[in-house]
């Protein structure tokens, strides 16, 4: 046995080794990079390396997007749970019981209100990690009472997409949630009041179908990946190869899907200015 072996062993009895957390670093989804998990969250969880906009959850976004972080949440009224029984590989409930476990919310849409530039704001905000943000009757009811909440309070209503579709273990009564959040945004154009829509990666399916393309103002984070079918879906179905980022952000912008793509940094700001245009001549009204 080696000097340097004997020592290590003899240094290994009385010298503890020093514990590293599990979360000091975070590695980039997009390039690979490992970031200082702390200077991460500083950039608003967006890589400094290739500018990946992270998917992040309700708490953050509030955290971010309202003035000061300040924000009151607003309670959503219960709906009935696994209407159809439904199970696949595991029981809808359990499906549920787990998403609320790991998230810390009830459902995929969660709504506050607050300022944003000084305006009073109502913000929902989807949650891709609770069940890939699927739209079910939870998330229609959040969006109505949302809508609602802001036609009460004479205020505008913005929406964060994030979804990968409807959510099939409640079948036809997820899709009719589609007309239902139609409804909603009619009430709001009925008394005067803005809808901002601002899709994050990705909103996609049902949601797209629906109210994530019906805003009177439509923004996106930078390469969001927004679409209804998949790519693979569209080009089989076509037989055609489809158009590289055919379904980014920056596409979208550029055909006129979209009215602006605004980088994190820059979101609380464009919002406050274009809520300030908005809602100026319901102060004036005033």
């Amino acid at each position: 046995m080696s000097w340097l072996t004997t020592t290590r062993s003899r240094l290994t009895g009385f010298m503890k080794r020093r514990e590293t957390p599990d979360n000091l670093w975070h590695k980039c989804r997009n390039c690979g990079a490992m970031l200082y998990t702390k200077e991460f969250e500083e950039n608003l969880q967006v890589c400094p390396r290739c500018d990946h906009h992270e998917r992040i959850g309700p708490s953050d976004r509030f955290a971010q997007i309202f003035d000061h972080g300040a924000h009151v949440g607003i309670t959503v009224p219960p709906t009935t749970e696994d209407p159809l029984r439904f199970r696949d590989q595991k029981r809808y409930t359990d499906r549920l019981k787990s998403a609320r476990t790991g998230t810390g919310e009830t459902e995929a849409m969660t709504l506050a209100r607050g300022s944003i530039g000084g305006v009073e704001t109502v913000v929902a905000v989807q949650n891709f990690a609770f069940m890939g943000g699927s739209m079910g009757q939870g998330v229609g009811e959040a969006f109505l009472t949302g809508a609602r909440a802001a036609i009460h309070a004479h205020a505008p209503f913005v929406v964060f997409t994030a979804a990968g579709g409807a959510r099939m273990q409640e079948g036809i009564l997820s899709l009719m949630q589609m007309p239902r959040t139609t409804v909603a945004i009619a009430e709001l154009r009925e008394a005067g009041l803005p809808y901002i829509v601002v899709m994050t990666d990705p909103t996609t399916g049902g949601v797209t179908a629906s109210y994530a393309m019906l805003g009177d103002i439509q923004i996106a984070e930078p390469r969001a990946l927004i679409g209804f079918a998949g790519q693979r879906v569209i080009e089989q179905t076509i037989r055609e190869k489809l158009p590289e980022g055919f379904q980014r952000a920056e596409y979208l912008l550029e055909h006129g899907m979209l009215d602006m793509v605004v980088a994190r940094k820059d979101l609380r700001e464009t919002l406050g200015r274009l809520l300030g245009l908005l809602m100026r001549p319901h102060a004036a009204a005033a």
